[in-house]
């Protein structure tokens, strides 16, 4: 709709405006956006190319100008002699018209509602994450598996801290450094029930032990009796492969995440996967109402891209936009889906969207949601090149 009208985010009249950061993540293919920037870029993504071509001095990262990103991929959009642009804003959908939706992050006003219609209400304007860590990272020896007053099997993860461990977690969280929000976030209601656990923590030294960690109904078995305070985990996928810390919704910085919550008995050496978060987000809960090939299916002509699919970051929004258009050429030529391997990591994030989760968040690329190797490899180096090599082939034989 821009120029003619613009979010609380947006300034930029060109396409492709990066409102927060300048980076596109990392760039090395053992890593887990370099590996789905390579595969975007195997199947013919506009935006790989351009950043590498507008790239600026970061590192491992791919960084960009952002203007001249901007600019260029607004060009190559509009000088495409197959591509028509209408600056218009959109409030109505056509089901009967092949139509990809994708919206951002931002969506709002008549479209939102109009989509929430199409949705049911499986439409969130809030997006409250706690971390995701990896199983195998967690100290096994230092945890143990259970639930409250063993009632039901022993699904969660607990670690328990005495008062040394709790008081020394607890005043490091309380004078840990918060993310700036947006203006647009900054006027969000906050929930109890999704209170980030730095404000929550601030409320008095035993608030955490009476709310999320609190340790009634378990027991350490290495000790026979109860903790001081007990932080829970709970899977995050149907293999178990990733865990989430339950009840731990946060603002902090992402390095302060990574010194605070690595404090937790059992967490010293965690890979985090996804930090936590806290902002403003739409996106619709996908595995109720989205098919794998990005359609909707109760409105077959209905596609979703982007992060509103539940997709986090740029290039994995960027990543479902090229799906979603694949999947619509597919169904035009009466051609099967276009859904690619899990073993890819654009097949992988396809597969966590549209696996029920009863918590179901946004999430972004990273390792922990491909399936696991039938090696194991200590060399986490090593272990990545090995997930790439076989993300790369599992492509080329789909694609070929």
């Amino acid at each position: 709709m821009k120029p003619l009208k613009f979010s609380p985010a947006h300034k930029n009249e060109n396409f492709a405006e990066l409102v927060c950061s300048n980076s596109l993540k990392a760039h090395r293919i053992d890593s887990a956006a370099g590996l789905l920037k390579e595969e975007m870029r195997r199947m013919g993504s506009l935006l790989v190319p351009v950043a590498e071509s507008v790239a600026v001095e970061a590192g491992g990262a791919l960084a960009v100008d952002r203007e001249k990103f901007a600019h260029t991929v607004t060009e190559k959009t509009k000088k495409h002699p197959l591509i028509t642009v209408k600056l218009q804003e959109v409030t109505d959908i056509d089901t009967e018209t092949y139509t990809v939706i994708a919206t951002g992050p931002l969506t709002d006003g008549k479209l939102a509602e109009n989509i929430k219609d199409l949705c049911g209400d499986y439409l969130n304007f809030y997006d409250a994450a706690a971390p995701i860590v990896t199983s195998e990272s967690i100290d096994k020896e230092k945890i143990f598996f259970a639930t409250r007053y063993d009632k039901g099997t022993p699904d969660y993860i607990n670690c328990p801290m005495d008062k040394e461990q709790y008081l020394t977690f607890y005043n490091a969280l309380i004078s840990a450094e918060t993310a700036p929000l947006h203006g647009f976030d900054k006027d969000i209601t906050v929930y109890e029930g999704c209170m980030p656990i730095e404000v929550l923590a601030k409320r008095g030294e035993d608030s955490l032990r009476f709310a999320n960690m609190k340790p009634v109904g378990l027991t350490d078995p290495k000790t026979g009796r109860r903790p001081y305070a007990v932080v829970q985990l709970r899977k995050e996928d149907k293999d178990g492969k990733l865990y989430n810390l339950v009840g731990f919704q946060t603002n902090l910085k992402f390095g302060e995440q990574n010194r605070v919550f690595k404090l937790i008995p059992g967490l010293e050496n965690a890979e985090i996967m996804r930090y936590g978060v806290m902002h403003r987000n739409s996106y619709i809960c996908s595995p109720k109402v989205l098919n794998r090939d990005y359609s909707l299916k109760e409105y077959p002509k209905i596609f979703f891209a982007g992060q509103i699919t539940g997709v986090e970051g740029y290039m994995e929004s960027a990543m479902s936009g090229i799906l979603a258009a694949k999947n619509i050429i597919h169904r035009m030529e009466n051609k099967s889906p276009f859904v690619l391997p899990v073993e890819t990591m654009c097949g992988a994030l396809t597969e966590y969207i549209n696996t029920e989760n009863s918590n179901f968040q946004p999430m972004g690329a990273n390792m922990g949601i491909l399936p696991q190797l039938a090696k194991h490899y200590r060399d986490k180096k090593l272990k990545y090149q090995k997930y790439a090599d076989r993300a790369l082939e599992a492509l080329n034989e789909y694609c070929n």
